[in-house]
């Protein structure tokens, strides 16, 4: 870390929000353990998201932060532990299965359709909504044209509520990076997520994109009521916008807390500034 975010992490001030009510547990992650052969990449993580929080996960480079989200939505399967969500455990579930469960995800390299415009990039995010068979919705048969409609006004809610009108038509690779980060999370947000899962949304972003981002996620989070796990190096934003924090290196948990408690823990400040034990 540098001396900038050093700093970030012993300064940046919490602003509290307030109207919101942060509820029961929503996701309880249990002794997460997953190798990669004989290389442990998470150790025994336990941590629990309650419904409408703000939840960041932060750490070093490595640390394991991407990898316990793959675990979460499906991608990589734990060895050992379990995840609950809503009540239904599940050890082994791909990502359509989670996806269907409410769970939805951005990436840190954006995986969008270049090509398509702003408007055909988030309508694939209602994919698993659509009811008409792949037939119907190619010849666009009536009940299929139907629905397409109805997909796509919600789509158009998302614009909309994203500020990327101007853009609807445009083919996605022809806009700046701050604005395909913007219809990466408009995507997400087509699926209707309970639960959204944030890996660096603003990576790569100046100062300007990055707080329209910040906005946006508590805008997500405060108007759809859409619980929020955020991975973000950005240490500023973090303690700003985040509920809670869990802290990973090296694959293990150092840290849990509000962004104060967070803060405040000697073995956090060491893994960021490198001190000596």
């Amino acid at each position: 870390m540098n001396a900038t975010t050093a700093q970030e992490l012993a300064m940046a001030a919490s602003a509290p929000r307030t109207g919101r009510r942060i509820g029961d547990v929503i996701l309880d992650v249990q002794n997460i353990t997953l190798r990669f052969g004989g290389v442990k990449a998470l150790t025994d993580i336990s941590f629990d998201v309650r419904e409408h929080e703000v939840r960041s996960i932060i750490g070093p480079n490595g640390a394991g932060k991407s990898s316990m989200l793959n675990c979460i939505n499906g991608v990589y399967q734990p060895q050992e532990g379990q995840i609950t969500f809503r009540g239904q455990t599940f050890r082994h579930m791909n990502s359509r299965q989670v996806a269907e469960m409410g769970v939805a995800r951005t990436f840190q390299n954006l995986a969008l359709f270049k090509g398509m415009s702003v408007l055909d990039n988030i309508m694939t995010g209602r994919n698993l909504k659509m009811k008409c068979g792949l037939l119907a919705q190619a010849f666009r048969l009536g009940p299929a044209e139907r629905e397409e409609i109805r997909h796509r006004e919600f789509v158009e809610r998302i614009i909309d509520f994203l500020e990327i009108q101007a853009w609807r038509k445009t083919p996605v690779g022809r806009l700046p990076y701050g604005l395909q980060k913007r219809v990466d999370l408009g995507r997400a947000l087509a699926m209707e997520p309970q639960v959204l899962l944030l890996d660096e949304p603003m990576a790569g972003m100046n100062v300007e994109e990055k707080q329209d981002m910040s906005r946006f996620i508590l805008d997500v989070n405060d108007e759809f009521g859409t619980t929020i796990v955020l991975i973000e190096h950005d240490m500023g934003v973090v303690m700003d916008i985040s509920d809670r924090v869990v802290v990973l290196d090296y694959g293990k948990k150092i840290g849990d807390g509000t962004p104060d408690e967070v803060r405040a823990n000697p073995e956090v400040v060491r893994a960021y500034l490198g001190a000596e034990h």
